[in-house]
């Protein structure tokens, strides 16, 4: 303001402001919220404190690939490039990629002296599999034609050359031993070995919303707060929009699939009285924990810890598994094989800074993360006639996934922000600034708040997530 009076040596106050007619400079206020926001935000992040973070730098466009290559003893590991231990290609090899409804894949892989005979040594070895996921099965054409019907996939390969990857990926003694890498005295052309390497790739988007509000909205409201409680309640919703596009991705990628109970499908999950409910068991943990064993699943797990998802702590001998809150009562009353509760409660073993986020209790080497937003398929098993108190929807059960996800399988994808967030880029204009109005608000009595984010997925080992599917009790 000018010298009112005329005084010599009088100098201009010191005014605040909003920042576009103070002499100090623009406020903080605005970026301590959002700083607030962001470190309780972390008490809401579920599934993404377990994914690795893959940066996509500028001008290399909206897609990442990655290779990944199959190791060598493995039966994916598909190629005529190799040579037996007798330096002749003798042995033929056929391939059963048998996938179920939820799009998990297992292979039936079988031997012999030409097509035919690997051919029905695959088809034995896929009714085992069979049989190994308790179904009943006579023959395993009657068996191809059933599941077929129930929307399984069942797929024969063509006989291929089987030296290139030694023994693939059995356990079998006899196996093992008939194609050990021996080299004679005179060394020759023998066991050549293949590889194969697997392209892996991802895209991203662009997301975001935003709300416009009046100077007098924040000015005259009753509550001194609002700003800050928008700002809190944004990034709340943008954190939960991509909580679940990180867990429908998880959701859809695993490639391990147990369904509760007798069920071998989706639509047969079922609690109707006389039958066998489709529940999670102490017995279904068991077979899960073998099979990612199997896939050599590592249980050395990673998690992200800190506000700005920078800091990261390992949690040794564990497998993560997310439920939602109505599995909360199965796990409680879980036996084991002792018939004693097989259930033990976090505040029994955790030690501070060792736990992950929402992480209620243990079973076996799974550790428990209840997600209060756990997603589930409404009305998507089968049909409720005598219902023995399961939770329904549309007269049919509902579906709940438990879903066990291993160290480092899968990556989510950043882009550039603004260098003081992490993920979600922010801009608030204040009524009466700049940018915030124009023909449409001469006044400039009218400003916004505007969050966007990049968003992308990378499934890196499907075969190390698993996915079981159960009905849950009211």
């Amino acid at each position: 303001m000018a010298n009112p009076l005329n005084v010599p040596g009088y100098q201009n106050p010191r005014i605040w402001g909003d920042g576009s007619d103070s002499s100090i400079g623009a406020q903080m206020i605005p970026f301590f919220w959002q700083r607030k926001a962001l470190i309780d935000l972390k008490k809401e992040q579920y599934f993404g404190q377990l994914a690795d973070t893959v940066s996509m730098p500028k001008h290399y466009g909206k897609t990442i690939k990655r290779f990944h290559y199959v190791p060598l003893l493995d039966d994916r590991n598909i190629n005529d490039q190799g040579i037996d231990a007798t330096g002749s290609h003798i042995v033929d090899e056929v391939t059963i990629a048998i996938s179920d409804p939820a799009g998990m894949t297992r292979f039936a892989v079988g031997e012999g002296a030409n097509a035919a005979a690997a051919l029905l040594a695959a088809q034995a070895k896929a009714v085992d599999i069979f049989k190994n996921l308790m179904m009943t099965v006579t023959t395993y054409a009657a068996a191809v034609v059933t599941l077929t019907a129930a929307g399984w996939l069942i797929e024969e390969g063509p006989a291929v050359n089987n030296a290139g990857n030694l023994y693939g990926s059995t356990r079998d003694v006899g196996t093992i031993v008939d194609k050990l890498p021996t080299i004679s005295e005179h060394g020759g052309r023998v066991n050549r070995v293949g590889f194969t390497r697997l392209e892996l790739q991802a895209s991203f988007e662009n997301f975001g919303f935003f709300d416009e509000y009046t100077e007098d909205s924040v000015q005259f409201d009753n509550d001194s707060e609002l700003m800050s409680h928008i700002s809190r309640e944004t990034l709340r919703a943008a954190n939960e929009i991509v909580e679940d596009m990180i867990q429908i991705d998880l959701l859809n990628s695993a490639n391990v699939v147990f369904y509760g109970g007798n069920a071998t499908s989706t639509t047969e999950l079922t609690g109707n009285a006389g039958s066998t409910p489709s529940e999670i068991t102490y017995d279904m943990l068991q077979r899960i924990e073998i099979a990612l064993n199997n896939n050599r699943c590592p249980r050395d797990t990673t998690i992200i810890s800190g506000s700005r998802m920078i800091d990261t702590r390992t949690i040794a001998s564990a497998r993560y598994a997310y439920i939602g809150n109505e599995l909360r009562a199965t796990l409680l009353r879980m036996k084991d094989y002792h018939d004693m509760p097989a259930f033990v409660p976090v505040h029994q073993y955790a030690e501070a800074g060792k736990i992950a986020q929402g992480e209620i209790g243990s079973v076996g080497h799974f550790r428990f993360i209840e997600a209060s937003q756990m997603l589930h398929w409404e009305g998507a098993g089968a049909t409720v006639t005598t219902n023995d108190g399961y939770l329904e929807g549309n007269g049919k059960y509902n579906v709940y996934p438990m879903l066990v996800v291993g160290s480092n399988s899968f990556s989510t994808i950043g882009f550039q922000t603004d260098g003081q967030n992490t993920k979600f880029r922010i801009k608030n204009r204040k009524p009466g600034t700049d940018g915030a109005f124009g023909r449409d608000d001469p006044y400039g009595k009218t400003g916004f708040y505007s969050i966007q984010w990049w968003y992308g997925s990378m499934v890196l080992r499907p075969e190390w997530i698993a996915l079981a599917k159960v009905v849950a009790r009211k």
